[in-house]
């Protein structure tokens, strides 16, 4: 078995328990006040290092984790949240990671190319890596019903019952998520920012043009990223940006969990295929409406023009292969519980394009 980061087992029950130094989030709250004004500073996307026409979308993101890699790392008692099984775990090198698992899972394939395609697209999102397994050692059996015991207040020795820092277990077909690097910007814990904030972005302080914040708009909808709440974006200041009471010089406001896409579920083909974009495409009013929660945070909102153009611009870089290459790689295609149609990357393809079709028929929306 690969052992990738140069982990040893004998780390993992000692020298893997030191501070983590990538990838932390600083938790310090700031003033209200101090986080609404990085909030009218931040930005939502930059023009892609990579060529979008050049990225393989088939294989991980750049980073430490490989599409074939066995991952060690040492089990971390972290809070989790969230209702799919995930849990914390530490590598030697200090690379703090979640890890989500689960065979029938259907939010981690969609975290997978959901993430993948925003990056690819320029929009920061926290990497999400694809691996063969992942060897935790001191993980219980399943450490987020765990973790969920602890949580709830249940005695330590009875909800870890059976783990041992030196035996590890192995979850196949895991993800491993790294944050995007930077400390967090919020007034309350978990606060993050919720859509209907963005209005208060103002590039004449320094924060994103419209067009760029519509854009962010347009592929939240055309992923149907129904599921977001507040705790579910971040804001953040940028590891190595100045940060003094929360005052940051580049504020970036990103979307942190993205297992709730292609849906209005996660990962539906059918009622993806079905779901709209607009409430009224001619007035480019963008819509969750029909979405669970009523569309959530999103509710609806007009677009400008420059906002669907640079959206457009963007997504007609992507070609078929790379979009099929996305689902099929993203594990979407081999869930058993999934719709006979949704196995065919080429089905996934052309519910995709179709979306970008409605994107292009819509409008002239107002100019900005």
């Amino acid at each position: 078995m690969r052992v990738v980061a140069g982990i040893t087992v004998g780390c993992l029950v000692a020298a893997c328990s030191g501070p983590a130094s990538v990838g932390i989030s600083d938790k310090r709250l700031v003033a209200p006040r101090v986080r609404n004004l990085a909030l009218s500073r931040a930005r939502v996307w930059h023009e892609p290092a990579v060529p979008i026409e050049r990225v393989d979308l088939s294989r991980n993101p750049p980073g430490p984790f490989g599409d074939s890699d066995d991952v060690v790392c040492a089990f971390v008692t972290e809070a989790v949240g969230g209702t799919t099984p995930k849990f914390h775990c530490r590598t030697r090198n200090g690379l703090d990671v979640k890890v989500k698992y689960g065979a029938d899972n259907p939010e981690l394939p969609a975290e997978i190319a959901a993430s993948r395609l925003l990056l690819a697209l320029g929009f920061p999102v926290d990497r999400v890596f694809r691996v063969r397994s992942v060897r935790c050692f001191g993980c219980p059996t399943d450490p987020y019903s765990a973790m969920q015991c602890l949580e709830g207040g249940g005695a330590h020795d009875r909800c870890l019952a059976g783990a041992s820092p030196s035996e590890a277990v192995v979850f196949a077909n895991a993800t491993v998520e790294l944050p995007f690097e930077g400390a967090r910007i919020e007034s309350t814990p978990d606060q993050g920012w919720s859509w209907y904030e963005l209005d208060l972005i103002d590039p004449h302080a320094g924060g994103a043009p419209r067009s760029d914040v519509d854009a962010l708009r347009v592929m939240a909808v055309l992923l149907s990223h129904w599921d977001n709440k507040g705790s579910n974006q971040r804001l953040l200041c940028p590891t190595g940006m100045p940060l003094r009471d929360g005052a940051c010089a580049a504020p970036v406001a990103i979307i942190q969990d993205l297992g709730a896409t292609f849906g209005p579920l996660k990962l539906d083909l059918p009622n993806w295929q079905h779901t709209t974009l607009w409430s009224d495409a001619r007035s480019c009013v963008l819509t969750m409406k029909t979405l669970p929660y009523g569309g959530g945070t999103f509710g609806e909102h007009v677009i400008s023009e420059e906002g669907r153009q640079l959206a457009l611009r963007l997504l007609h870089r992507l070609s078929a292969d790379q979009i099929r290459a996305l689902f099929a790689s993203s594990g979407a295609t081999q869930l058993n519980q999934v719709v006979a149609a949704a196995h065919d990357p080429e089905s996934w393809t052309a519910v995709f394009f179709a979306k970008v079709r409605a994107i292009e028929a819509a409008g002239p929306c107002p100019s900005q």
